[in-house]
C-alpha cells in the first residue's frame, strides 16, 4: 500500500506521495492513481523527496504520465501539507523549473493561504500558424515551464471560431511545441483584474493553475499595460500576483486545502 495525501488549490488537485514509494514507477503511478473513475483521481502527483541534508525536491507527473517542470498550485499544496503535518511556515522546494519558496500567510487547517516566489517570468510576443485556423497571435511565456497566452474579448473565452478547450488542445499538442505547452486564454477586465481559462499540458482543461496564473499575469502586465499587482480569476477561484518589474521575481498568493489522507494499492 502507498500512503498519499490529496490536496487542491482552487480545484486544481494533486496527490502528494513520498519519493521513496515511487520505486521508479512515477509515470505508471500517475496514470493509475490520477484516474478519476477507477482510482483516487487528480490532475497530477507531486513526488516529495527528502534529501539527506534536509532539503526538499519535487517531481511532478501529470495525469497522463508525462513529467512537467513544476506546478505552482502543486508546489503550494505540498507547502500546505508540510505546514499541516510538520508545522513548517516557510519552506523551500526544489523543482526541475527552479527553486520555489513558500510562506504561509494564513492558516486555518486544513485551509492555508500561501505566498510563493515564482521566479522571473520571460515574455515574448509570438504569432503561430495552425492548420485550418491560420495565424494565432499571442505570447510565449516561461515561468519555469512553457506557456502560450492568447488575449480574447469574448465572454466564453472562444477565439478564432473555436472554443477555448478545442483551440487549447490544438495549440498544446502542436508540433510547433515539441515538448507541448500550457495554454491560457486571457480577458483583461480592468487595470487591476484579469480572467482566464487554462488548457494544461498533459492534463487538459483545469480549473486553476499557479504557473498559468503567473504566465497570464506576466503577459498582461508586459503587453497590455495593466497594473503590476493583479487579481487573476480562474474557474476555480482567485489568486493574486505581484511583479514589481520585468527583471524581478513574481509573487503568487492563493489558497491550498488538504482534502484527505489515505492508502492506495500499489501496481
Amino acid at each position: 500500500m502507498i500512503p498519499f495525501v490529496k490536496a487542491h488549490a482552487c480545484g486544481n488537485d494533486f496527490l502528494i506521495i513520498e519519493e521513496n514509494f515511487a520505486q521508479r514507477r512515477h509515470a505508471d503511478l500517475a496514470r493509475k492513481l490520477c484516474a478519476r473513475n477507477t482510482s483516487v483521481g487528480a490532475d497530477g502527483i507531486e513526488f516529495l523527496e527528502r534529501k539527506p541534508n534536509g532539503e526538499f525536491f519535487l517531481r511532478l507527473f501529470n495525469a497522463d504520465g508525462s513529467e512537467a517542470e513544476l506546478s505552482g498550485n502543486g508546489t503550494r499544496c505540498v507547502a500546505a501539507w508540510l505546514a499541516s503535518s510538520e508545522g513548517k511556515q516557510h519552506v523551500a522546494l526544489g523543482t526541475h523549473g527552479g527553486l520555489r519558496t513558500c510562506q504561509v500567510v494564513k492558516a486555518a487547517d486544513p485551509l492555508y493561504l500561501i505566498e510563493s516566489e515564482m521566479g522571473v517570468p520571460r515574455v515574448m510576443q509570438r504569432t503561430i500558424e495552425l492548420p485550418e485556423i491560420g495565424n494565432v497571435a499571442g505570447a510565449m511565456v516561461n515561468v519555469g515551464n512553457p506557456h502560450f497566452v492568447l488575449f480574447v474579448e469574448t465572454e466564453d473565452f472562444s477565439a478564432h471560431g473555436k472554443s477555448w478547450q478545442d483551440l487549447g488542445a490544438r495549440i498544446s499538442t502542436s508540433p510547433l511545441f515539441p515538448h507541448g505547452t500550457n495554454v491560457e486564454f486571457v480577458r483583461v477586465i480592468s487595470p487591476t483584474e484579469i480572467a482566464f481559462r487554462i488548457y494544461e499540458r498533459g492534463c487538459g482543461p483545469t480549473t486553476s493553475s499557479g504557473t498559468g496564473t503567473c504566465a497570464s499575469s506576466a503577459a498582461a502586465m508586459a503587453l497590455r499595460g495593466v497594473e503590476r499587482s493583479l487579481i487573476a480569476i480562474a474557474e476555480g477561484g482567485t489568486q493574486q500576483t505581484v511583479w514589481p518589474a520585468n527583471d524581478a521575481v513574481m509573487r503568487l498568493t492563493g489558497p491550498a486545502e488538504i482534502i484527505c489522507r489515505g492508502e492506495v494499492a500499489a501496481l
